[in-house]
């Protein structure tokens, strides 16, 4: 395996190094175009966290699949893969989403007294649910919805990864909507139906 030299302006070469898993070409890869990676998944989501991370999984995709991966174009694979990444974030946002925005917003429209009661109904039947979820996924869901913290900060406080913190979220969410969305529902209903 021949160096690569200081001026390794060819992707070519570089992804043919990689191939042969040369870990120098590829950290010389990642200098050249992390930060056109980070700029592509920045200005889609706003967040910086989350376009490091789509980045690190990007690349760290690069290196796993290295023996297999035939990239004629890595700036069009890089914005691509990126994009796509983007799509499902922003996809798995949307379902998890909506469903917490309809309870945020109920309280303040439970204003009867019947709605009151639909709404402590509820409540209580959301709290023994969530009594219900595993340990250390029912404080990391607590930490984030109930504390406003973010998934980075939580896995800082529970000696967790980042990505660990998303998946429990994950889960826990699934299992609220499954369990409460129905509930849910007929609240909504009921509670158009006295206003």
């Amino acid at each position: 395996m021949k160096p690569i030299e200081l001026n390794h302006n060819d992707d070519v070469l570089l992804l043919q190094q990689i191939e042969q898993g040369s870990q120098h070409a590829f950290n010389l890869l990642y200098e050249k175009h992390w930060g056109n990676a980070y700029s592509e998944a920045y200005k889609r989501l706003k967040d910086s966290d989350q376009a490091k991370d789509i980045v690190q999984e990007v690349f760290t995709h690069i290196w796993l699949k290295k023996e297999s991966l035939r990239i004629h174009n890595l700036p069009a694979y890089l914005t691509v893969s990126i994009r796509n990444k983007v799509f499902k974030l922003v996809e798995k946002q949307k379902i998890i989403h909506p469903f917490f925005d309809v309870i945020d917003d109920l309280p303040a429209s439970c204003q009867q007294a019947d709605g009151n009661l639909l709404w402590k109904e509820f409540l209580i039947s959301y709290e023994a649910l969530l009594n219900t979820l595993p340990p250390k996924r029912q404080i990391i869901f607590r930490l984030h919805y109930q504390n406003d913290l973010p998934t980075k900060e939580i896995a800082a406080q529970l000696g967790l990864t980042r990505k660990t913190v998303q998946n429990q979220l994950g889960k826990a969410i699934e299992k609220l909507k499954v369990s409460l969305l129905p509930f849910l529902s007929l609240l909504i209903i009921l509670f158009w139906a006295i206003s």
